[in-house]
């Protein structure tokens, strides 16, 4: 059995122009090189996979090679890797520094790879810190880490640092159709493109997972075979499910994913996958923007196509949806359900009480028209718009004028301004639906109760309406306005109080408790210490008047609110406060408190 080669290892770069996704860092080594500006220390730090180790022995081979005719040369002899996870005391850093007095025999520099950087002990950065920022001129030091953070600031002061990114996709999709040429595979694009946005930016893992698939599938690699392999939902399953959803076809997609639950896969993967489908259809809408969609050429034509069909708003609720179901899985008793739920809730994002949303302006049914045999016809929202308000002058001509009783003097006239004070202000009862705004306007009794057009007592109803129509002005001037004392407005204030209190009212009642107004000149006069208080008040206005008007029969009382903030200090609102409101009144209540040694 021949031995087998990982391609993360035989395609390992073995120059600068074969390291993938890092244009940016090889030019300025390069460049460095050929100037002769390179630095003694180096730090190398990013993600996993990226080329870190393998630009760092790139470097050292590169800068040993100048002067040398032999192109194989490998210059073993001058690179020396250190493995700071297992090699991280005290004594083997001091034994780098030992080494790296000596110069090297063979090349001009001796090059010191130290991989995992951040795994050094606190007592070994130390040791190495002198060394570190004043190394011999033969000795190079390149250090390696995937966790910057971890290091500490005196060593990243002393290294000039290159910070490694993650490969894109598209990146890594070609370097695999590279890769897959070399080894004589027949790959599809879609197929590559799975494994590159499964490896997450790292060039080692995406190798790896090739050479899995291509253990699974042969020489022929297909995304189907991609799909089966890794164990991931396709682009396939997210077409046909979001095509269930914009057909409504609720009983079908409860199918599609109970196959897909028996396949293996977890409703978590599938629901985040959801909405990430959503997400590049909503790309896919606007030209500037369909760049950012990562799929090969064949799929992206699939995507344009299911975008077309998708409308705007329900891409944005069904993301909203999707997402809010994502967050709520780990947490949910009934996973299933859960992403059940949320399946049925978006193919309801289109229609309207079970029933298809009807955007046309069609003021009878197509399907009426359809049965008859007859072309339906269409209008403008303009005729519509004169149609429904032709109707609604229609209703209003039917109904009955309203009548005048003898409750009339009980309906309140003007509202209230919070900015104001509120003079000859009048409340509306609870029973009145149709109210005025102005002491000039009419006022009316609410409407009745409608009767059958086709009954005997509609007939009748009709008979009486006509000879008791009278005319509904009333001129407020009429309304009682008797007098009062101060006494029975103030018993009055109290008892609506109450009547607050009883009815769950709470904040409301007590306010009254405490605040008592005044009369001043026939104007009901109230002070209150904040402008917060005086809004709460102004909301109650309404009920108040009308309770006054009723109980002190007079129709014109105004009230006039004033602010003042100094009267906030006789309100107890504190502990200590009541307790001084207390002392006050009874000063013994200190002797009782030291003989019984209470607290507030």
């Amino acid at each position: 059995m021949e031995h087998f080669i990982v391609s993360a290892r035989k395609y390992r770069p073995q120059t600068f122009k074969d390291v993938v996704g890092q244009q940016a860092i090889t030019n300025t080594l390069l460049n460095a090189i050929e100037n002769n500006h390179l630095a003694q220390a180096l730090l190398f730090t990013g993600p996993r996979g990226v080329g870190k180790t393998s630009c760092a022995r790139i470097l050292a081979k590169t800068i040993n090679q100048q002067g040398h005719e032999n192109p194989d040369e490998d210059f073993a002899f001058n690179i020396f890797e250190l493995d700071a996870a297992s090699n991280n005391s005290v004594d083997d850093i001091r034994n780098l520094i030992d080494q790296v007095r000596i110069p090297p025999q063979v090349g001009t520099y001796k090059v010191y790879i130290i991989d995992e950087v951040h795994m050094l002990s606190q007592a070994a950065f130390n040791a190495f810190l002198k060394t570190l920022e004043e190394p011999p001129k033969h000795a190079i030091f390149i250090l390696a880490t995937t966790e910057k953070h971890k290091i500490i600031p005196t060593i990243l002061s002393r290294c000039q640092i290159f910070d490694f990114k993650r490969i894109t996709v598209t990146d890594a999709k070609l370097h695999l159709m590279q890769v897959a040429e070399q080894e004589g595979i027949v790959a599809e694009e879609d197929a590559l493109q799975i494994i590159a946005q499964k490896a997450d930016g790292a060039m080692r893992d995406a190798l790896s997972i090739f050479d899995r698939v291509v253990s699974f599938s042969g020489k022929n690699l297909t995304r189907q075979a991609v799909t089966e392999n890794l164990n991931v939902l396709d682009y396939e399953t997210y077409f046909r499910t979001t095509d269930l959803i914009l057909e409504n076809n609720i009983p079908q997609l409860l199918l599609e994913f109970n196959e897909i639950l028996s396949k293996g896969f977890d409703g978590h993967h599938f629901i985040a996958g959801l909405a990430s489908h959503f997400r590049d259809l909503l790309v896919c809408k606007n030209q500037a923007t369909i760049n950012l969609l990562e799929v090969g050429e064949q799929t992206k034509t699939k995507y344009l196509e299911q975008s077309q069909k998708s409308p705007h708003p329900f891409l944005i609720k069904g993301i909203e949806l999707a997402n809010d179901c994502d967050l709520k899985y780990k947490t949910s008793r009934n996973q299933r359900l859960l992403v059940e739920l949320c399946l049925m809730q978006l193919a309801s994002v289109l229609t309207k009480d079970g029933e298809k949303k009807n955007d046309q302006p069609y003021i009878i049914p197509p399907s009426y028209f359809k049965e008859k045999g007859i072309q339906p016809v269409k209008i403008s929202q303009e005729q519509k718009q004169k149609a429904d308000e032709k109707q609604s002058l229609l209703n209003v001509d039917h109904t009955p004028a309203p009548t005048i009783t003898k409750e009339v003097a009980e309906i309140p006239i003007a509202n209230t301004s919070n900015n104001t004070t509120t003079n000859n202000a009048v409340a509306e009862p609870k029973e009145v639906t149709s109210h005025t705004t102005s002491q000039s306007k009419p006022l009316v009794k609410p409407r009745q109760r409608g009767t059958s057009g086709l009954s005997l007592s509609s007939i009748k109803k009709k008979k009486e309406h006509e000879e008791k129509k009278v005319d509904t002005i009333v001129d407020p001037k009429n309304l009682p306005s008797d007098d009062f004392t101060e006494a029975q407005m103030q018993k009055c204030w109290e008892e609506y109080g109450k009547m607050q209190d009883k009815k769950g009212e709470r904040i409301i009642g007590s306010m009254f408790a405490m605040n008592i107004p005044t009369l001043n000149d026939g104007k009901i006069y109230l002070e209150l210490p904040n402008h917060s208080m005086k809004a709460d008040m102004e909301s109650a206005l309404p009920g108040l008047f009308q309770f006054l008007y009723k109980k002190l029969n007079n129709y014109s009382i105004a009230l006039d609110i004033h602010v003042n903030e100094e009267a906030s200090k006789k309100y107890a609102f504190t502990p200590q406060d009541k307790y001084a409101k207390l002392r006050e009144k009874n000063p013994l209540i200190d002797k009782l408190r030291s003989d019984f040694d209470l607290d507030i």
